[in-house]
């Protein structure tokens, strides 16, 4: 890289005193404060069951959908299970899961759930090697649990063909690495003056910039986020998913990131964009909460109903809103069944008035829940 072309923050010299005008983030703190109250208070108010279940639902996505960031898909299912077997939380039959899926999840819970416990150069590796438990990302072998060493080059974000790549970013060199993480963690575990949600945004950018890891940075950036968004809720519980908005707009999330690590030291910009999407994050909560509520309200209305574990996991993916139209057929795949059965178990279904033939036509006979 040519200094004199290309200027990182990590670059400047007065790296890494970062600044922030706290009086132009003084309204979107309060309106996400707020957000936070409103949410918190109604979480509150519906019981530990509700707050089980939802915390369960936002983990979820939080998982799922940090990985979907990096363009990796996991299985939601197995995903929800892995979770809900560590918090206790009932769910009737769990789905099998890999050891990719329980790596994950292991990370963000230990992110929340221990949200009070330091940060470390031994977490760090921990959460990293969780990520990676088969020592390869994809085909290729990586350094799993240590920093980075730059054999093969700088650490670069690029996009686009082999031939004709676009370097987006490139990463402090592996030789400063070790001193570079130490400043880090150094603040990350001091006692500073910013606020916590300030401190979160900061953390986030912080670690994206160092990319100590040789994959996984992103994945281990926003635990680290959630760690400090813990840390200003005063709860282990997450009842929101900053990852699953952040793949909502993932294009504006790594705009922001690259407009940042070319600009200076003052990341009022980056920290008003992070308080905004971390609004809509809360606000999102709001109706994953009443999604959450609709679910509970019918398995209490059916509890004393006997259903095979098939009719329960369909009625359960239809409630987390099923994409497209169900048919037996995609019963009978999902379910991993015969036609025969797939079409028994929905017309139980329909004789319980639980299920209804879709209105609209179509080549297949497609179900619905009964409104």
């Amino acid at each position: 890289m040519n200094i004199e072309d290309k200027h990182y923050i990590w670059q400047l010299t007065d790296w890494p005193r970062m600044r922030y005008d706290l009086a132009t983030l003084a309204r979107p703190l309060s309106e996400v404060s707020c957000a936070q109250g409103v949410l918190l208070g109604r979480l509150i108010d519906i019981g530990l069951p509700l707050r089980d279940q939802a915390s369960l639902t936002a983990l979820t996505e939080d998982v799922v959908k940090t990985s979907e960031i990096e363009g990796e898909q996991l299985d939601v299912d197995s995903v929800r299970s892995s979770i809900a077997r560590r918090l206790g939380v009932d769910i009737g039959a769990l789905a099998p899961v890999d050891r990719h899926v329980d790596g994950m999840v292991e990370m963000v819970l230990d992110a929340t759930a221990n949200c009070a416990a330091p940060l470390t150069p031994e977490r760090l590796f921990g959460w990293h090697a969780s990520l990676f438990p088969t020592g390869y990302s994809g085909l290729t072998k990586i350094r799993v649990g240590t920093w980075r060493n730059d054999a093969s080059g700088p650490m670069q974000v690029v996009s686009g063909p082999v031939h004709r790549q676009q370097v987006h970013y490139e990463a402090p060199p592996a030789a400063s690495l070790e001193a570079e993480v130490a400043n880090f963690l150094a603040w990350a575990n001091a006692d500073t003056s910013e606020p916590a949600l300030i401190k979160s945004g900061l953390a986030h950018l912080w670690f994206v910039t160092l990319h100590p890891f040789e994959d996984g940075n992103g994945r281990i950036a926003r635990a680290v986020g959630d760690l400090f968004l813990t840390r200003a809720d005063g709860s282990p519980q997450r009842f929101y998913s900053l990852s699953a908005q952040i793949q909502r707009e993932r294009k504006a999330y790594y705009d922001i990131l690259e407009y940042t690590q070319k600009g200076t030291l003052d990341l009022t910009e980056w920290l008003a964009w992070f308080l905004g999407i971390l609004l809509r994050a809360v606000e999102s909560a709001q109706h994953t909460l009443d999604e959450v509520m609709v679910k509970m309200s019918f398995w209490q209305r059916w509890a004393g109903i006997p259903l095979n574990e098939r009719q329960v996991k369909l009625l359960n993916r239809l409630l987390d809103g099923f994409q497209g139209k169900l048919t037996s057929s995609k019963w009978a795949a999902i379910a991993k069944c015969s036609s025969d059965t797939a079409l028994r178990d929905i017309n139980e279904l329909i004789a319980l008035g639980i299920l209804c033939k879709m209105a609209s036509g179509g080549r297949s006979t497609a179900y619905e829940l009964v409104n």
